[in-house]
C-alpha cells in the first residue's frame, strides 16, 4: 500500500453517536511534498529496521471495514484511526515514511484493546494480532511518551509482572481496606482528579483476604484413582495472589479427573502483560524463565486457567523466534499449552458432578477475549459447566464485545474502558443469570467494578470453582469458604 495518510484525529464529532467513516486517508498537498518537508519529517520518530508491521500482512487488508462493528475501540471513540483499517493504514503510512509516530499516532495505536475480535471478524484472514504486535515494541524503542507516562507504566511493568513484589504489598492493602480508606478515597473524588490512571487502578483493586497471603499448593499434586495424565500447572501472577483459590480448585479438578499436576516453585511471570505493551525485552526475558522453570518435568501438558497467559503463553514460538538457544524449546513448551477447560473438555470429566444448589441454578458466561478470539476456546467451558446437574446457561447479546479489561487498558485508557465495562455488565444482567462465570481475572476485577457501580451483588467465580464445588458436593446458597 502507498496511500498517504493524515494521522491526527478526523475533526468534528459524528452525528447521533453515529462513528465516522469518512475517508480517512486524505491527499498530501504539494507543500507538504517539498523537499524540506521531507528532510523535516526524516528527524521525526518512526519505525526502524528490526521487525517492523510486515507489508505483506498490511497488503492483505482490502479495506473492506467488516471488522469495524466488532472494534470496541472503534465503537466508543467512533473514529476510523482508532479502529482495525485505520491503524493498518497508519502502520502503512509510517512504514512508508508518511507519518511519523507523533503523539496523535501514538494515540490510535494505543487505543487498541488488542481484543483480537477484528481477526475473527476478518474475511480476508488479515492477522492484526501480527501487526499490531510488531508496533507496539516499535512505539515504545522509538516514540518518547510523556513523563507521566512514562512513569506510570514504569510502575505497573516494574510491578505487576512480579509476584513477590506484589505480594510485599499484600499487608499494606489489607489495611488500607480494614481502615475503610477505600470509601474516603472515592468519596473525596481526590485521587481521580490527581491522576486518572491512578483512581482506576484502585478501583479495580479485589479484596484482600486471608487467602492471599497462603501459599498452599504442594509442588506435586497426586492424581485422585488412576493417573491418566501427568500435567503441569501456571500459577500466574494476579491469580496467584488474589485468586488463589482458583488455582486450588483447578489443581483439585485436575487431580480428581486422574491427573497428576506439576506446579514448579521457580515459575514466574507468562510475559502476558510486558508482551501485550510492547515490553519485548522484559517478555522475552519472562518467557525464557518460565520455559526454563518446567524443563525436565516431562508433562503431557502445560495448564493454565487465565486467558491472557493462556493466549501469550502459545505465542512463546513467535516471542522467542529470533532466539537461536530458545527458538526450538519455545516452540515445543507453546505446544504444550492448553486452557485447563480446553484441556478437561478434550480429555473427558470423569469425576462425578452434584448441583451446586437445591434450585436450578442459571449462570451466564462471560467470554474472555484472549479466549474467545486468541484461543478459538468457546464451546468447551460451556460444554463443562452444562454438564454440572441443574445449571441453565444463558447467552448476552454482544457475547463477544471485550469487557474494557485487555490486561492493564482498564488503567491505561480509563475513559473508554468505563464505557466497555458499562456495557458488558449490562449485557450480563440483562440475561437474568443469578451468577455470572469468568475465566480471566482481569475480566473478573472489571466485572466486579461495574457491578459494584450498578449496586449489583452478582457472584462472579471461575469455571473451575463451580466444577471443583461439583465435584465436592458444596453448594453454593448454604456454602462456607472450603477453601
Amino acid at each position: 500500500m502507498t496511500t498517504q495518510y493524515d494521522p491526527e484525529p478526523a475533526s468534528g464529532t459524528p452525528v447521533d453517536g453515529a462513528p465516522d467513516t469518512s475517508n480517512p486517508v486524505p491527499e498530501l498537498s504539494s507543500a507538504e511534498s517539498s523537499w524540506s518537508d521531507l528532510a523535516a519529517r526524516a528527524k521525526r520518530p518512526t519505525f526502524d529496521a528490526y521487525d517492523p508491521p510486515d507489508p505483506k500482512l498490511i497488503d492483505a487488508c482490502v479495506h473492506c471495514g467488516f471488522c469495524l462493528s466488532t472494534c470496541p475501540s472503534y465503537r466508543v471513540i467512533g473514529k476510523e484511526t482508532d479502529s482495525p483499517r485505520g491503524r493498518i493504514y497508519l502502520m502503512d503510512a509510517v512504514n512508508e515514511g508518511e507519518a511519523a509516530l507523533s503523539p496523535a499516532t501514538v494515540q490510535h495505536f494505543d487505543s487498541c484493546l488488542g481484543c483480537l475480535a477484528c481477526v475473527t471478524t476478518c474475511p480476508s484472514g488479515v492477522r492484526y494480532d501480527r501487526l499490531i504486535a510488531a508496533t507496539r515494541p516499535q512505539i515504545e524503542r522509538n516514540y518518547s511518551r510523556s513523563w507521566s507516562d512514562r512513569l506510570f507504566r514504569q510502575l505497573i511493568f516494574s510491578l505487576f509482572p512480579y509476584p513477590e513484589r506484589l505480594r510485599r504489598l499484600l499487608a499494606p492493602l489489607w489495611l488500607y481496606q480494614k481502615l475503610r480508606l477505600p470509601q474516603l478515597v472515592r468519596a473525596t473524588g481526590l485521587l481521580r482528579r490527581v491522576s486518572p490512571r491512578l483512581d482506576a487502578m484502585e478501583r479495580l483493586l479485589p479484596e484482600v483476604t486471608v487467602q492471599c497471603f497462603r501459599d498452599t499448593l504442594p509442588t506435586v499434586v497426586p492424581a485422585q484413582g488412576q493417573q491418566r495424565y501427568r500435567v503441569g500447572m501456571i500459577l500466574g501472577c494476579v491469580q496467584r495472589l488474589f485468586f488463589s483459590e482458583v488455582n486450588e480448585a483447578t489443581a483439585r479438578v485436575l487431580s480428581a479427573n486422574g491427573c497428576e499436576v506439576i506446579i514448579p516453585k521457580s515459575q514466574g511471570c507468562c510475559a502476558a502483560l510486558p508482551s501485550h505493551q510492547g515490553q519485548e525485552e522484559q517478555a522475552q526475558s519472562l518467557a525464557r524463565q518460565m520455559i526454563d522453570s518446567f524443563e525436565g518435568t516431562e508433562v503431557d501438558a502445560i495448564i493454565i486457567n487465565a486467558a491472557g497467559c493462556g493466549h501469550t503463553l502459545k505465542e512463546y514460538g513467535h516471542l522467542l523466534k529470533d532466539d537461536p538457544d530458545y527458538r526450538d524449546k519455545a516452540k515445543a513448551f507453546a505446544s504444550k499449552v492448553k486452557d485447563v477447560q480446553e484441556f478437561l473438555a478434550a480429555v473427558g470429566l470423569t469425576a462425578p458432578l452434584s448441583p451446586l444448589q437445591s434450585e436450578p441454578l442459571t449462570i451466564v458466561y462471560q467470554d474472555a477475549c484472549h479466549l474467545l478470539h486468541g484461543q478459538k476456546i468457546s464451546l468447551q467451558p460451556r460444554q463443562l459447566l452444562r454438564q454440572i446437574p441443574g445449571v441453565t446457561l444463558r447467552e448476552p447479546i454482544d457475547a463477544a464485545l471485550c469487557c474494557g479489561s485487555a490486561g492493564v487498558y482498564n488503567m491505561l485508557q480509563p475513559d473508554v474502558a468505563e464505557e466497555l465495562g458499562q456495557q458488558k455488565v449490562t449485557n450480563l444482567l440483562n440475561t437474568g443469570a443469578t451468577l455470572i462465570a469468568s475465566s480471566n481475572p482481569g475480566c473478573s476485577l472489571q466485572i466486579l467494578k461495574h457491578l459494584k457501580l450498578q449496586g449489583k451483588s452478582v457472584p462472579v467465580l471461575h469455571p473451575m470453582k463451580l466444577l471443583d464445588y461439583s465435584i465436592r458436593g458444596i453448594q453454593l446458597d448454604s456454602r462456607i469458604d472450603p477453601d
